[in-house]
């Protein structure tokens, strides 16, 4: 056991997490997402048993987003004509606001298809059990400062 690091974020996560450099992608997938196919250069982590926003809440305390570039967290856009909603994303952005001064404007969408592609060079995957649907979350790695 650490003090101060969330219960959530495994000695694996925790390992996976220092490794990674400025500018390394991390994928938080949803429980639908193709994580062991997307992920086959990638190092797939399986966080059973827990949601995306509990996740993201964790990472973001040790996990400082890019601030070079614009939009360092990506979600999966809805695919035009499909009836569904994304309260979730709600979601991520009050949790993003706590961690980035960017808030929401830190987050962009991306195309379902050019997210599969993004997620294929991530340096991480982590495959949660998170029910809700385009609720896949991409995190660009920056420096620390502090």
């Amino acid at each position: 056991m650490l003090k101060g690091i969330p219960q959530i974020l495994s000695p694996e996560l925790l390992k996976v997490l220092c490794e990674m450099g400025h500018s390394d992608r991390l994928v938080i997938s949803d429980g639908n997402f193709p994580a062991e196919s997307i992920g086959k250069n990638a190092i797939v982590i399986r966080c059973d048993g827990h949601g995306v926003p509990e996740l993201l809440e964790a990472i973001l305390k040790v996990f400082p987003l890019d601030t070079y570039t614009e939009k360092p967290v990506k979600l999966m856009e809805v695919v035009p004509g499909d009836p569904v909603e994304t309260p979730i994303w709600d979601t991520y952005k009050e949790i993003i606001a706590r961690y980035d001064e960017r808030g929401a404007q830190a987050v962009g969408n991306t195309e379902r298809f050019a997210f599969y592609e993004e997620a294929r060079a991530a340096y991480a995957i982590i495959a949660t059990s998170e029910k809700a649907l385009y609720a896949n979350i991409m995190l660009q790695k920056g420096v620390v400062t502090e």
